[in-house]
């Protein structure tokens, strides 16, 4: 083993100017994150220098056996935290041969809305904030419980520390330090009210950067709890009963916002908001009608509501952006499992570009 870790942690770059490309996909459910790797001739900074690629496409559930090859287009890269030196992720999207987008594809459309004149003027700004739960890998139970039993009840886990409340600290700040090598802007953790749920926070993040770097940060997390034995899930309700379930709420700000007289932009785009709130909830998670109770800090997922300060609402705006007259509003209905392509699209599609 001994050697093994020797031979992992080899510094190419004593030997070879070669790198290795690890190429990163969303599959065929939208939700599990595919990877390959491919050695290229030297360092690599900008996406359009890299090869496209493909794939199998029907082994991953995009693609029929008998035209099953679908191209990888890369669009960002990061620095690879796990071979490090000059190796890379690469974050890809999916096409056929013939150049057109592949139905689970979203970041092609969330591209198109965010080249639009008008969103581009505006600068949206995103801070997702993905909660996960760890799970024990034989039993499918959170990390922490006694296996076929219950902990404690909520109300001492939430931003703890102590081995009876704090579970998986390890994996959360090897995480955290990964996402930063990468170049994640990763803005921060904690432990959340579940015990063995925590979360992180991506943003703030300009446009589909934040798609690219919330998949990449989800990405790094499968690969980590990978090698600590630990099941990583995105289930938006996995214990049922008085359990907190785990959402991705979302930050958002225009430069409009963010400028004098912001408030009344951010209640204009609220009352947009509310006018979809039944489309936007079709396309924030699977399984998000079990969190979206009205229980558990969260509004119930057939009634739009805003406040001030207030978990329970659909939207939460911040106590310093009533007072400062500007600022940014959180969107606190997308499930974990959402895909940040279509939900920070979605938001500025709604707030910028759509016409009543």
């Amino acid at each position: 083993m001994a050697l093994l870790t020797d031979l992992l942690n080899l510094n190419l770059s004593e030997t070879t100017e070669k790198i290795i490309a690890e190429y990163i996909w969303i599959g065929g459910s939208g939700l599990d994150i595919r990877s390959k790797a491919r050695t290229l001739p030297g360092p690599v900074s900008d996406p359009s220098k890299l090869p496209t690629w493909n794939y199998d496409g029907s082994s991953t559930g995009q693609a029929p056996g008998d035209d099953s090859e679908v191209i990888l287009y890369p669009q960002a890269i990061f620095r690879d935290p796990f071979r490090r030196g000059n190796n890379i992720l690469v974050m890809c999207d999916c096409y056929t041969p013939a150049g057109e987008p592949i139905p689970t594809n979203k970041r092609h459309n969330a591209a198109k809305i965010f080249s639009h004149p008008d969103v581009v003027a505006e600068v949206p700004w995103y801070g997702i904030e993905q909660e996960y739960t760890l799970l024990q890998k034989d039993v499918k139970w959170p990390l922490g419980w006694p296996v076929g039993g219950f902990p404690g009840p909520q109300g001492p886990y939430y931003c703890s520390a102590g081995a009876d409340k704090a579970f998986g600290r390890d994996i959360v700040d090897a995480h955290y330090k990964a996402c930063l090598y990468a170049g994640i802007n990763i803005s921060g953790i904690n432990g959340e009210v579940m015990p063995g749920q925590w979360e992180f926070q991506v943003g703030p993040a300009v446009g589909i950067s934040a798609g690219d770097e919330l998949w990449v940060a989800r990405y790094i997390l499968e690969r980590i709890t990978e090698i600590a034995g630990v099941v990583l899930s995105l289930d938006p309700k996995p214990i049922q009963g008085d359990w907190n379930g785990a959402g991705a709420h979302t930050n958002y700000s225009t430069k409009s916002m963010r400028n004098d007289g912001g408030y009344e932009v951010i209640k204009s785009a609220i009352e947009k908001l509310g006018k979809r709130h039944k489309e936007h909830i079709a396309a924030y998670g699977e399984g998000n009608e079990r969190r979206l109770t009205g229980r558990h800090e969260t509004a119930d997922i057939n009634t739009f509501l805003w406040g001030v300060a207030n978990r329970g609402a659909s939207i939460r705006v911040g106590r310093e952006t009533e007072q400062n007259g500007k600022g940014y509003f959180e969107d606190r209905r997308p499930a974990s499992n959402m895909d940040p392509y279509v939900v920070t699209s979605m938001i500025a599609e709604t707030t910028i570009t759509r016409k009543p």
